[in-house]
């Protein structure tokens, strides 16, 4: 089921996080998500992206700016 390999390129990983290249590339580039440029390419090991995803507080309360009341 899982069709993904173990070392995705930009295009697999943008596919899989469902995201476009643009802020993927922007993400990688500031250092904000798991991965490594090998000469002028980016990889993403599938495992670091899964735990990157599971340890991250993507939409939650926490993390989004309180509305204002009244």
């Amino acid at each position: 089921m899982d069709d993904y390999p173990q070392v995705l390129t930009i295009e697999e990983a943008s596919k899989y996080l469902r995201i476009p290249l643009s802020t993927l590339y922007k993400l990688a580039q500031d250092g904000k998500i798991p991965c490594q440029k090998v000469g002028r390419h980016w990889r993403f090991r599938k495992e670091a992206i899964d735990n990157w995803l599971a340890n991250s507080n993507f939409g939650t309360e926490s993390n989004r700016t309180p509305k204002p009341q009244g």
